[in-house]
């Protein structure tokens, strides 16, 4: 829904030119990069689990900084900046810390049938999120429309909360998560526009 909205709110609204558009989608893929490299500390110090649960909050929580986003030009750029390499720092940590998690849980025999079913259900709700994101965008406005899928995005780090995936580790002899070569989440958003997968938490 948020990937709908975003790049309307930044013409419209914002009135962001498209070089600086670019040079945002540029931040978020260089926060991609660096997530990349530091997932497997992460996990290695707090654990696959916790490091795709956090993941999911660092994905989705710098989002709200669009909707929040007024006032003069270089404090707006400064919180788009922020969001889109926070948002895409966040999304490679969830992604090859679910995929770490995948490859250690999943039977090699059942593998491709989850990780199917998983993205059908990834990707087939897509365009119903858009469809929706543009019909409350157009009932509500797109500020509030923006701020309803951010914080719908963050619902998904709570619900994770009381579930034991937080607290799952990988199994001793198991090879820290890796940067993969078929993202078990693929891409989506802004900050990770066919850079760094958004997955199903926002």
């Amino acid at each position: 829904m948020f990937n709908a909205l975003y790049l309307l709110f930044a013409v419209r609204v914002l009135h962001i030119r498209p070089g600086v558009l670019g040079l945002l989608l540029g931040v978020a893929a260089t926060g991609g990069l660096l997530g990349a490299l530091v997932t497997r500390r992460i996990a290695a110090l707090v654990g696959a689990g916790w490091a795709y649960t956090a993941g999911c909050l660092l994905f989705t929580a710098p989002l709200v900084l669009w909707p929040l986003a007024r006032g003069g030009t270089a404090g707006v750029l400064a919180m788009l900046f922020a969001a889109e390499f926070l948002s895409g720092f966040g999304v490679m940590v969830l992604d090859i810390s679910i995929g770490a998690i995948f490859a250690a849980l999943i039977p090699d025999a059942l593998r491709s049938r989850v990780t199917g079913a998983f993205q059908a259900v990834n990707y087939g709700t897509r365009p119903a999120g858009a469809l929706l994101g543009g019909l409350l965008a157009t009932a509500v406005g797109l500020r509030p429309a923006l701020w309803i899928a951010a914080v719908g995005g963050m619902a998904g780090f709570f619900l994770l909360l009381p579930s034991p995936l937080p607290g799952y580790r990988l199994p001793a002899g198991t090879p820290e998560p890796e940067i993969r070569r078929t993202p078990a989440v693929p891409a989506d958003h802004a900050g990770a526009s066919q850079e760094p997968a958004r997955s199903v938490c926002a």
